[in-house]
């Protein structure tokens, strides 16, 4: 994936779409709302911003669909915070602040840096201590 940034709420609202998605099988503003813990009011404001920068679609009945370039962003954030809280579980973090540090780290994370511990996790095999 390329290096563009976006803002790191952003990013949690797209990853928060694409999780909620992948669950239910459907996302509507509310359910973003309670999966972030944010207000619906807030949701709404990302949303139309969202959908002015093409990232998402809004279907019917206020279904919530990720573009190809929203997807894309949701799916290389969630890896990147799957990635990142496994090997924090696996170094002895606790699942609960393993997450919590996984979320944060994966908005400042290089692209770079992210792809060498992509190929690290691979030369150090499998461990579960943790769900992802």
């Amino acid at each position: 994936m390329r290096e563009k940034r976006h803002n790191e709420s952003q990013e949690d609202y797209l990853e928060g779409i694409y999780v909620v998605t992948q669950r239910k099988g459907y996302c509507r503003s509310v359910d973003l709302a309670e999966e972030l813990g944010y207000s619906k009011a807030s949701v709404s404001v990302a949303v139309s911003k969202m959908r002015e920068e093409n990232l998402l679609r809004v279907a019917q009945a206020g279904l919530l669909e990720l573009t190809e370039e929203g997807k894309k962003i949701a799916e290389y954030t969630f890896q990147k915070h799957s990635l990142l809280k496994k090997i924090l579980c696996e170094i002895g973090v606790d699942e609960q602040q393993a997450d919590i540090e996984a979320c944060k780290i994966e908005h400042i994370i290089s692209d770079e840096t992210f792809q060498r511990l992509i190929a690290t996790e691979e030369d150090c095999g499998q461990c579960k201590k943790c769900s992802t």
